[in-house]
């Protein structure tokens, strides 16, 4: 084995915080377990057979490669070419895109009523996120969405006041939220197949902690509100609550899969399920490590991987079941890297 290969494997066994907890499976894990609470947990037998997905942080805060493209959010949300962008996704073999609604910003690329209630000029006209959803069914992928509330250590200030983040009484605040929720489900209903939530840490004072919150210890959120409203318009839509990269906290048992944020070629799986029965998920970085092309005027990163070491990592996860998300790195104008796209393809002939 080459130093590089020992060097990436040896990280396994680092990964304690997530890798020792999911080398075993619940003999009753899988689609229709009946978690604690008495809810059937749903299909993820779909998600299970995908070999690997790609996800891209495209956010507000995503820069052009090319200073001379710089334009306004809602400009490039207007100009974003949806149907090239998905069609070299298709192309580099993925079986799902996971997609980034919003991130450190509360911005969405789609008309949301609820968000603009909380705080008006956050939302576009065009529903790039709907033609997203609709452009991957075209081309066979399923269509994973990513959520993050923005409300993490005063990324976005003017946000986390207008929705009542920090009001000692919460209710006001999870209203909003789950509003936001509940409208993005319905209309988008069963196109989109997940929702992949973030930063609960900044929600919950319960389990693992990422830096200051106003939310007090004692504070429990309402998650299995938060987990209704995420499947409305898809009863079967899975979803996950994210406690942070390279940790594991299950703030409900409403939840269907893993996060699963291993960042590199760590946790390798040995089993499907995690010990809660959970469809067990890896998501790695795969050349980007800030996730975000946020640095202005600067190229889309290459892949930080070799090609056998990414075969080598997928084969071993698709043999228990396990898909591998890779997030690609993509600049404010949708563009991605074609060696990048290349080696993916490849990947997946290997893998295939």
């Amino acid at each position: 084995m080459e130093p590089n290969t020992r060097r990436i494997f040896a990280k396994t066994a680092a990964a304690t915080l997530l890798g020792s907890r999911l080398q075993s499976s619940s003999a009753m894990a899988g689609a229709g377990q009946v978690t604690g609470s008495g809810r059937k947990r749903s299909d993820a037998s779909w998600f299970a057979a995908c070999p690997f997905g790609i996800s891209t942080h495209w956010t507000a805060l995503s820069q052009a490669v090319r200073p001379a493209d710089w334009r306004p959010f809602a400009e490039a949300v207007a100009n974003f070419n949806v149907d090239r962008y998905v069609e070299r996704i298709a192309g580099a073999g993925a079986s799902y895109l996971i997609f980034t609604s919003a991130h450190a910003l509360q911005q969405l690329a789609a008309p949301c009523d609820a968000l603009d209630q909380v705080l008006p000029g956050r939302t576009t006209k065009r529903d790039m996120i709907g033609e997203l959803a609709r452009a991957c069914e075209q081309h066979k992928l399923h269509f994973i969405l990513y959520y993050n509330h923005s409300c993490n250590h005063g990324d976005d200030p003017a946000w986390e006041h207008a929705v009542g983040y920090h009001e000692a009484d919460k209710r006001r605040f999870v209203s909003n939220l789950l509003s936001i929720l509940k409208e993005m489900g319905e209309r988008y209903g069963r196109h989109v197949k997940a929702w992949w939530f973030d930063s609960c840490s900044s929600l919950d004072a319960h389990g693992p902690r990422w830096g200051d919150t106003t939310v007090p210890e004692d504070y429990r959120f309402p998650w299995e509100e938060w987990t209704v409203a995420a499947r409305a318009g898809n009863p079967d839509r899975l979803v996950t609550l994210s406690p942070g990269m390279m940790r594991y906290y299950l703030y409900s048992d409403q939840q269907d899969y893993e996060w699963g944020e291993a960042n590199d070629l760590v946790a390798v799986p040995a089993a499907q399920f995690t010990p809660d029965g959970l469809q067990a998920h890896r998501w790695v970085r795969l050349d980007n490590p800030e996730w975000v092309h946020q640095r202005y005027d600067k190229p889309l990163v290459p892949p930080r991987f070799e090609l056998q070491h990414l075969v080598a990592y997928v084969k071993t996860a698709h043999r228990f079941s396990v898909p591998v998300t890779f997030n690609v790195d993509v600049d404010r104008n949708g563009e991605l890297l074609p060696e990048t796209l290349q080696l993916l393809h490849q990947v997946r002939q290997q893998v295939s």
